[in-house]
């Protein structure tokens, strides 16, 4: 009998609590510069830190109001197959193998390849 009266209340899908005596938590408003122009403000946590760089509407790196811009962060070269390569095996060593594949592909033990 208890299953039928609960029938239609829609359990799980609805909360049965309130936010009436709910505070939000205390929030700071960020205001970041575009170079286009742009004004953006971004509330932020009252414990938060706000980012010195934030992006606008229009993709640009808009700065933080006050704050000077950070030093960019240093870039890695592109590492290619032949640098990942040449970080496990040395030139004789891959010498070696190409002498040691070309003998097996001219006795006709490796398929060749179209």
């Amino acid at each position: 009998m208890a299953e039928r009266s609960l029938r239609g209340s829609r359990l799980g899908a609805m909360s049965m609590e309130s936010d009436a005596a709910v505070e939000p938590a205390p929030r700071q408003p960020a205001e970041y510069l575009c170079p286009n122009g742009h004004t953006i403000v971004v509330p932020f946590s009252t414990e938060a830190e706000p980012p010195a760089l934030w992006e606008c509407r229009c993709g640009a790196e808009a700065l933080l109001r006050d704050a000077t811009r950070p030093d960019p962060k240093p870039v890695r070269p592109q590492r290619t197959h032949w640098d990942m390569l040449l970080e496990r095996r040395t030139i004789a060593e891959l010498e070696v193998l190409l002498e040691e594949r070309l003998s097996l592909l001219r006795e006709g033990k490796l398929p060749r390849s179209a």
